[in-house]
């Protein structure tokens, strides 16, 4: 690294973090040595694999995508189970192989280039296939997308506290997000301005995503990660799971996790709400992105440099957002102004603030309360559980949906402030 570079990444360091020049506190002297230029691989690395999540988001622009395709809706509702399960379900399977490396950073090297590899497969199924065929191949990638991305997940808390010490982690991923939330607005904008074809802007951004992830790994296989000898594998698998007993603060942060599922699951029935009332803007691809990335933007970076102070604070308040918003929902629908220009906008808006939110603080407090030769199994234990959940909570949705998205989002709120009471309770990690 040449002096030039060294000064800027000392320069950056300082200016984004605070106690840049303190002393390590859970990372070795050597790795405190090198955190100015990870701390910067870290942000152009998880900006770029954000970037790219905003830009091929299952949710609005898959679905949109398939729905143009003329795939049958069948195939469109499963995109969201399989890129949530698929990504969460995988890890303890996947997790003793990570472990048993020595520089993990190439798991997730690997991971985002399995996304990346993927996302252009999706982009050759749109440009070449329509209808079930395109369905098909799209989901199929997905999946394969779901399973990288689950690599990645297992291995990057590892990687990050080695490489990142304990007071500036939510601040490295809170200021990922950001940008990354700026770059996803960019494309919201040009989806409203209708300056480009909308087919054409969508495929272009899958594009960028496939790249986007791409980059992210070239950048993430220069870390400057310790090589420690890798950790038997031996009986590491789904007995673990006895880990969420065995350990109560890891079972007490997976229930609250799973408690606050809310603020992921409810922007849908949001959606199906606001229609029921005459209110179509949020159905606008355009507008979905648009409220969601500007959460994001004038979000992550807050929650962030909370989460540095206390994660398990920003569990709650984050909860407790959700709970308000979602309450606020049906208040409006009681009152009969969820048809008003602004009352759907309002409300996404802020739920998408406490999905920010309880994404740093879950991954800042795993981070933290995980031993530090254990992560990635407490990692693949925590986010396989959630999975299952994520199943039985889809079953729950059909369900749900049967009586209505208000009551539905009335369940959801009170869900997610019980997920804030317990999140509370949690101790400091």
């Amino acid at each position: 690294m040449t002096t030039e570079t060294k000064h800027f990444s000392d320069l950056a360091f300082d200016l984004l973090t605070e106690d840049s020049g303190a002393p390590a506190r859970d990372i070795t002297e050597t790795a405190r040595a090198r955190e100015s230029g990870n701390f910067l691989r870290h942000a152009g690395a998880l900006s770029l694999s954000k970037l790219a999540d905003g830009l091929i988001d299952p949710k609005l622009v898959l679905s949109w995508l398939m729905g143009t395709l003329g795939a049958p809706a069948a195939l469109i509702g499963l995109l969201v189970p399989v890129r949530e399960s698929g990504a969460l379900l995988p890890q303890l399977l996947t997790a003793p192989r990570i472990r048993a490396m020595g520089r993990r950073k190439w798991a997730w090297a690997g991971g985002a280039l399995g996304q990346g590899l993927a996302a252009l497969a999706i982009l050759l199924a749109a440009l070449m296939l329509s209808g079930w065929a395109a369905g098909l191949v799209i989901v199929a990638a997905l999946a394969v997308l779901a399973v990288s991305r689950s690599v990645c997940s297992v291995s990057y808390k590892d990687v990050l506290g080695k490489t990142v010490d304990k007071s500036r982690r939510g601040t490295v991923t809170g200021l990922a997000g950001s940008i990354a939330a700026a770059g996803v607005l960019i494309f919201a904008g040009l989806l409203i301005s209708g300056t480009v074809p909308r087919l054409d802007l969508v495929l272009g951004a899958i594009a960028l995503a496939g790249l986007c992830w791409i980059g992210s790994a070239s950048i993430f296989a220069t870390m400057t990660e310790e090589d420690r000898p890798g950790e038997t594998a031996t009986g590491i698998g789904l007995s673990q799971i006895g880990l969420l007993w065995r350990d109560p603060r890891l079972g007490h942060f997976v229930m609250a996790r799973i408690l606050l599922l809310p603020t992921a699951l409810a922007p849908p029935y949001l959606v199906m709400l606001a229609d029921q009332a005459g209110e179509d803007r949020l159905g606008a691809l355009g507008a979905m992105v648009l409220a969601s990335s500007l959460a994001g933007l004038t979000s992550s970076w807050v929650w962030g440099r909370l989460a540095d102070r206390s994660s398990r604070l920003v569990l709650a308040i984050a909860g407790a957002v959700a709970a308000a918003f979602l309450g606020l929902a049906v208040m409006l629908d009681t009152g009969g102004l969820m048809g008003t220009v602004w009352a759907a906008p309002a409300v996404l808006f802020g739920l998408m603030i406490a999905y920010q939110g309880v994404r740093l603080g879950r991954s800042t407090y795993l981070v933290d309360m995980a031993p530090s030769d254990n992560r990635a199994v407490y990692t693949a234990v925590a986010n396989t559980t959630v999975g299952v959940a994520l199943i039985a909570a889809g079953g729950f949705g059909i369900v749900a949906a049967l009586i209505g998205p208000a009551l539905t989002l009335a369940a959801f709120a009170g869900i997610s402030a019980c997920g804030a009471l317990l999140s509370f309770t949690m101790k400091e990690a």
